[in-house]
């Protein structure tokens, strides 16, 4: 009788089984740390944002506004929306806002919520907990 080589179908099926379930416990992991990076990627938005902010007060007598940054300074990301909440003479604030829809809304530390993040001129970073 000739036999043949080769793999028998409940061989294969165990092996499909197990490629499944080491998919399934690497999952999670793996879309924490696609959060997280896209987080730290708004993190250097915001620097970048708070270095613009400097340069243009060099050249103008005070910070950015809004509607001044939003022309020029504000960077664009496809989870996040960064926006200036305050700006004068002495003083600004920075904002990012993960954008509706993006996983960036299920974003935390702990029990802490990371989807909105800020930054002023005093480098004042809130929640403090999601910038670590």
């Amino acid at each position: 009788m000739d036999q043949t080589r080769g793999f028998t179908l409940i061989e294969l099926m165990i092996t499909v089984a197990i490629v499944a379930l080491l998919l399934l416990l690497a999952y999670p992991s793996f879309s924490t740390y696609l959060v997280k990076g896209q987080r730290i990627a708004a993190i250097q938005g915001l620097y970048q944002l708070q270095l613009d902010q400097e340069e243009w007060r060099v050249s103008h007598a005070s910070y950015a506004t809004q509607q001044q940054a939003s022309a020029n300074l504000l960077p664009n990301q496809k989870h996040y929306t960064f926006s200036v909440l305050a700006a004068n003479a002495s003083y600004y604030q920075l904002q990012v806002t993960a954008k509706a829809g993006s996983p960036q809304q299920a974003d935390k530390v702990g029990n802490v919520a990371c989807h909105t993040l800020t930054l002023d001129r005093n480098d004042v970073k809130a929640p403090l907990a999601c910038w670590e």
